[in-house]
């Protein structure tokens, strides 16, 4: 007889707090729990939760169950010698990086945030600063585990079940729940960066250098200024960066290269009120950004330049109650740029700010059907919630995105049409294929999927 603790009808939602909704949350004890209620809990289906850090419904499945991966969290091996790591779903990048830092290796690929699990980085098919040259997630990932619906554990990797290797990657959870991976590592001298930071007057200006220049840099970040107009719209600050070479680290540093300097705690306690976000606020503190920063090269430590915002405890919480949609797109290189101004523009002329903008050069498409970045530029913005209008306006979004051959990243989105989405993705089909053979009544499904019409609403 099969046994494990019965759901908890919970209040859910992802990291920008929109939507929310009421789920029944499984929270395995054990790994033997956690694989006992993906196969058996009583409800039609379930999607598994690694760290919530998706901003909108990725892991939200209403009224339905929802499986924390929590127990999921021992490192199985590593091999030192070829810089292999051996990890259950559970996992997060700041545990990886805590273990193989000191021992001279970092991760190829990481996202803004280290408080990721490997299960979720995996579905979302995560990229980062240097997806220009390095691409996403798949291009560390060796291999996986997949429990599929009939009870299967399937080994998927490119050369072993590779249609389920990218599905799975970039496919939100719906193909399976990832038991464990391997992912390559690569050696590092040290945990520091050689960073140049380039404030750029416009778009174009910011849009000539990042041509010209960022195939120089292992990762290349900008931040826009979403509000600036004229002659200065997309003004921008230029943050690139190539590992650190030992010999020009300071002599203190040199001698603990893999200790990173402690820094600041912060945090925020409680929700803020909405309105210390607004348009005039939002001004000031752009102004003030790009100002900041002026033409220089400086060594910062690896949680500096890659996670800045992960010294902040919930800061999610600024943006109050309602929460924040982020909202990230990409566009092919051909109409990239007119694109960008065409979205830029509207974005200013609605009075709408960005707290947190980041443009990068993208580099090709893998293999998966449902993964994000194709070659171009992405745009990624967050706005505070302020209802309707807001969904308006990203509706508004939407259609130059498509217009211009683009689409949004999963993980980051809260409210595009199913319609819209199917334009986006055009190999939705072949995902749907692949999930049919595996997974055919529908187990793994989310309310992401049901309102994009990923998997049939049951």
């Amino acid at each position: 007889m099969v046994t494990f603790p019965p759901a908890t009808r919970t209040s859910l939602s992802g990291w920008g707090n929109y939507p929310r909704e009421e789920c029944e949350l499984y929270r395995p004890a054990t790994p033997s729990e956690f694989e006992q209620i993906v196969l058996h809990s009583p409800h039609t289906n379930i999607i598994t939760r690694g760290r919530g850090r998706s901003y909108g419904d990725a892991a939200l499945n209403r009224d339905r169950g929802v499986v924390l991966s929590d127990p999921m969290n021992r490192i199985l091996s590593f091999d030192t010698e070829n810089g292999i790591l051996n990890c259950e779903c559970g996992v997060s990048f700041a545990e990886i990086l805590n273990f193989a830092l000191p021992k001279g290796f970092v991760l190829p690929i990481t996202p803004g945030t280290k408080h990721i699990s490997v299960g979720g980085a995996i579905a979302a098919d995560v990229h980062g600063k240097n997806h220009h040259r390095d691409g996403t997630i798949s291009s560390q990932l060796l291999d996986f585990r997949l429990l599929t619906a009939n009870g299967s554990t399937l080994l998927c990797s490119r050369e072993e079940n590779p249609d389920l290797f990218w599905a799975t990657l970039g496919g939100m959870g719906l193909t399976g729940a990832i038991l464990d991976a391997r992912l390559q590592l690569r050696p590092a001298d040290s945990a520091y960066v050689d960073t140049s930071t380039q404030p750029c007057v416009n778009l174009d200006q910011a849009f000539e250098l990042m041509e010209a220049g960022d195939r120089d840099y292992e990762y290349a970040v900008a931040w826009i200024d979403c509000l600036a107009q004229g002659r200065s719209l997309g003004r921008s600050v230029l943050l690139r960066a190539n590992p650190a070479e030992l010999q020009n680290l300071p002599p203190k540093v040199r001698a603990s290269p893999f200790s990173i300097p402690k820094h600041l705690g912060l945090g925020v306690p409680f929700q803020m009120p909405s309105m210390l976000l607004n348009p005039l606020s939002m001004r000031l503190f752009n102004s003030a950004f790009y100002f900041a920063h002026r033409t220089r090269r400086n060594i910062v430590d690896w949680q500096r330049y890659f996670y800045p915002l992960d010294s902040i405890a919930h800061w999610n919480r600024i943006y109050g109650r309602r929460g924040v949609l982020q909202y990230q797109l990409v566009l092919p290189s051909a109409t990239a740029r007119q694109g960008l101004i065409e979205i830029l523009e509207h974005i200013s002329a609605s009075g709408r700010a960005s707290f947190l903008a980041v443009l990068k050069t993208t580099g090709p498409a893998n293999a998966s059907p449902l993964s994000f970045p194709i070659e171009g530029m992405s745009l990624a913005l967050d706005f505070p919630n302020t209802g309707p209008d807001l969904l308006e306006m990203l509706s508004d979004l939407d259609q130059m995105v498509l217009r211009h051959g683009g689409r949004v990243y999963l993980a980051k989105d809260s409210c595009l049409d199913a319609a819209d989405f199917m334009a986006m993705y055009p190999r939705l089909e072949e995902f749907r294929a692949i999930k049919a053979r595996h997974d055919p009544e529908n187990r793994f499904s989310s309310s992401l999927g049901r309102r994009l019409r990923i998997v049939e609403a049951s």
